[in-house]
């Protein structure tokens, strides 16, 4: 499935509290949620390579699945 990151979230993750999700962790948490995602959901408790954890908002569009926004705990 292809995963495409929003430009929001990409910028989010320079703020200080994303520091340390990479794209790569997103592309890997957002690739490990089951199933079809009709409208914009929450998913928590993922864990970035650096040990921080995060939540992301993502919905499954035709191109593929769409992640919406990262949020840093």
């Amino acid at each position: 499935m292809r995963i495409i990151i929003t430009e929001h979230a990409k910028k989010r993750l320079s703020d200080l509290r994303q520091e340390g999700i990479t794209p790569a962790d997103i592309t890997m948490a957002a690739g490990n949620i089951p199933g079809r995602i009709p409208t914009a959901t929450r998913f928590r408790g993922f864990i970035a390579r650096s040990g921080r954890v995060f939540d992301l908002v993502a919905k499954d569009i035709p191109g593929g699945r769409l992640v919406i926004t990262i949020i840093g705990k």
